[in-house]
């Protein structure tokens, strides 16, 4: 606590402001504040002001000592108070009680808004109590649950200031309201039947439970519905029925990739997947994310094969919302739940624009009139090693805080990169990641993140001084950068960000290690990066490791093809004093493939022509995938290596396949070329590919620790900072994650924060603070 309070003598009434600060608005803190006050005998009053929590509190010494130390301890669950002010106050009158005052806009404080919270379990008993006056009401909520972050214009959080200024309360809501000791005492989104948002059907025009009925009648069908959400709206079908789920696909334009499968509670996500301790706290935390787990060995034969799509995991979740829960009581079946959007589009938040675009699409539209002021996809984690490992940080996870290693002197707006697109906004010490966008590859995505933006700099309060950005001139985040003068901005190398986001979220504070595994980044030698293994601090890094390169034979298609990356393999991989994978070898693929596509792309590579040169672990995945038979073609991003990864774990332990590492330039370079051979050799001799493939993986572990062994003697470094989004692959993750340990190193992987691109605003933001901070420092 700062400005702490001096002890005056026993027994002498005092008069103290207190600022708290932190999440502190939309969590039922005010109410929390009267009823701690009240238990204390302390007199005074409490409200929003701005970003913070201001009290007046008046009592005895020792009393407002016990009263300000149980406000950090005994804090809602949902509140995370980030420091406490007090300042003594003068005579002033000594009030008769305490009471909840109308907040004021003032104070320049920071302000932190609160991401949704998933239902309560005291609401969802009303919920589904015929005797309650909220019986199956599908906004039920209270001080502990319900949407923020999406139904919130601006701070300080009142009513008046969320979608929920047009609806009047009625004379028991207002009653619940003003009561000090009823659990929705100061809840802004407080609704019941008779004066909150109300469900509406199309096109059938139902209202209320009819509509309800009519949208469970549909699914129950075999049909598609797209229902409004929290944070936008969803494509709902029944996930045992695989004409269904075909047709959701054909609706959402997603012909693969795994959906996700909304389940009632935790015995039917145990019934559906192996779920862990961890797993198992995930999925029932306020956030309620999907969880990324292997499926049951006895699968039930319930879910539509076309959900998983042939992979090993099943992403499941928890229902989050009133009408989620009473959906999955009327239906008693998985359902899918997926965003309300055409594939590589953005969620869909507005009412008209749903019904023309996707009502054709699907069998009806279940409604409300409470508007949604901004788009929030479902998050989703991932356990690895243990440990929860963000895949995508959106709904109940964004827009809470995170800390920066070095305070940025001036706001930072920190713009992502292309893919999994996030923003970041650095103000002090404090980082705000947006909500994921999506890929941000057209006008509407764009536009998406624009406006989410906007909302952010809005309610957040913040004009930003700097802009950060990647490297890359071609990502539409780089061109909307191109907008602020050339002194106010900051470029960031696309794998620095990676591995600093990392490191900022664990605290690093020393130099480290950065071990970079993606799919690509531009180099700052103007090559495309992705095996990489830096020396990092916060204001800069030095390149001392890489994977070998080799062509991307025509660009972009050697990304949507790993056939072709295969071919940049066979035809050009870096000479490295031994000779790479023999096309002999390579039989099947070349039959797989038509004689003019090989014809060419030997052209193109010989001449250099349209193949730039990579170093990413990604397109070598890829590479290895297409060779083994696996998978020629990316239908979405990272197929391939989600299909290797599935073959390897269909075995248990193997030794490594042949690896070497040279000197090159300066750098320790592995030869993945020579890897490839060696697997193909494995192939020829008749090894099955999912134990080739379990091979490979064990194979990058042990590279990946004999790479940091060798720097590290040169740097003296022990703490390994891992991102990427091929760390997203937690076969991989967890075998380098031993493999460092077992060799001494301290190893950090991305929990908080994606491993993935939707992480590299947040390194962009603590790489442009700290150097920022330096240059103020030396100036």
């Amino acid at each position: 606590m700062t400005g702490a309070r001096t002890r005056e003598k026993s027994g002498q009434t005092e008069a103290w402001r207190f600022e708290v600060h932190g999440t502190v608005q939309g969590v039922g803190f005010r109410p929390f504040v009267y009823r701690l006050a009240s238990a204390c005998g302390v007199r005074g009053d409490v409200r929003n002001s701005g970003g913070v929590v201001v009290i007046t509190a008046v009592g005895e010494g020792p009393v407002l000592d016990d009263f300000a130390a149980r406000l950090v301890v005994e804090a809602p669950a949902a509140a995370s108070v980030t420091g406490v002010t007090a300042t003594r106050l003068g005579d002033s009158p000594v009030p008769a009680g305490f009471a909840v005052l109308r907040s004021a806009a003032e104070g320049a404080a920071t302000r932190d808004i609160p991401p949704d919270l998933a239902t309560c379990e005291p609401c969802l008993r009303e919920l589904f109590d015929p005797g309650d006056r909220r019986y199956r009401y599908p906004f039920v909520n209270c001080t502990a649950c319900g949407p923020r972050a999406t139904i919130i214009a601006a701070l300080p959080y009142d009513r008046a200031r969320t979608t929920m200024r047009g609806f009047a309360m009625c004379p028991a809501c207002e009653a619940d309201y003003r009561d000090p000791a009823d659990r929705r005492f100061h809840a802004e989104p407080i609704a019941c039947p008779e004066c909150g948002p109300r469900l509406a059907w199309y096109p059938g025009g139902q209202r209320d439970e009819e509509a309800l009925t009519a949208a469970a009648a549909a699914i129950r069908e075999g049909g598609v519905v797209a229902v409004k959400g929290i944070g936008g709206y969803q494509l709902i079908c029944d996930g045992t029925d695989p004409r269904a789920v075909e047709r959701l696909r054909a609706a959402k334009g997603r012909a693969a990739k795994p959906l996700a499968v909304m389940v009632p509670d935790k015995a039917a996500a145990c019934a559906l997947a192996d779920v862990t301790t961890a797993d198992l706290d995930a999925l029932t935390s306020p956030a309620r994310p999907i969880v990324l787990a292997p499926r049951g060995r006895r699968p039930q034969g319930s879910l539509a094969p076309q959900v998983c799509d042939g992979l090993p995991d099943v992403g499941v979740f928890l229902p989050y919302s009133p009408l989620h829960h009473l959906l999955l009581r009327d239906l008693a079946r998985p359902l899918v739940v997926t965003s309300g959007n055409h594939a590589g589009g953005p969620m869909m938040i507005e009412d008209d624009a749903v019904r023309r675009r996707l009502g054709p699409d699907v069998d009806g539209v279940l409604s409300h009139d409470r508007p949604i002021l901004a788009r929030y996809d479902d998050s989703v984690v991932r356990v690895v090693a243990g440990r929860p490992s963000t895949v995508r940080r959106a709904r109940g996870l964004a827009p809470a805080p995170l800390p920066l290693p070095a305070a940025a002197p001036e706001p930072v707006l920190a713009l992502g990169g292309q893919l999994k697109h996030t923003f970041t906004v650095a103000n002090g010490r404090r980082a705000i990641i947006g909500p994921h966008t999506g890929d941000l590859a057209d006008a509407e995505t764009l536009a998406a993140f624009e406006h989410s933006l906007e909302r952010c700099l809005r309610v957040e309060d913040v004009e930003p001084a700097y802009v950060a950005h990647d490297l890359h001139p071609e990502y539409l985040s780089s061109k909307h950068a191109a907008r602020w003068p050339a002194d106010r901005r900051i470029p960031v190398q696309h794998h620095h960000a990676h591995v600093a986001a990392t490191a900022a979220e664990h605290g690093v504070t020393g130099p480290f290690l950065g071990v970079a595994y993606d799919g690509l980044g531009l180099g700052d030698d103007g090559t495309l990066w992705g095996g990489e293994i830096l020396l990092a601090t916060y204001t800069g890094y030095r390149r001392l490791g890489r994977f070998s390169h080799a062509p991307l034979c025509g660009g972009a298609t050697a990304v949507r093809r790993p056939a072709r990356m295969a071919l940049g393999y066979l035809f050009g991989a870096e000479p490295l004093d031994q000779r790479g994978p023999d096309t002999k070898l390579a039989a099947d693929l070349l039959a797989r493939l038509p004689e003019r596509e090989v014809a060419v792309a030997r052209r193109m590579i010989d001449r250099g022509v349209n193949s730039p040169l990579s170093s990413s672990a990604g397109r070598l995945f890829d590479a290895l995938a297409a060779l083994l038979g696996i998978c020629d073609d990316n239908r979405y991003e990272g197929e391939a290596a989600m299909q290797l990864e599935a073959a390897a774990r269909q075995q248990d332990t193997v030794d490594p396949l042949f690896w070497r590492l040279v000197r090159r330039g300066g750098l320790w370079v592995y030869d993945g070329a020579a890897t490839l051979r060696d697997a193909l050799t494995a192939r020829a001799d008749g090894e099955p590919p999912a134990r080739i493939a379990a091979a490979f993986h064990q194979t990058l572990a042990a590279v990946t620790a004999e790479l940091c062994n060798r720097v590290a003697a040169d740097v003296g470094v022990g703490t390994v900072c891992l991102s990427g989004g091929v760390f997203q692959n937690r076969t991989l993750a967890t075998a380098v994650l031993g493999a460092l340990d077992e060799a001494g190193f301290e190893a950090f992987l991305g929990e908080r924060v994606p491993v993935n691109d939707g992480g590299i605003s947040y390194g962009q933001a603590a790489i442009a603070s700290a150097r920022l901070a330096g240059a103020m420092e030396r100036g």
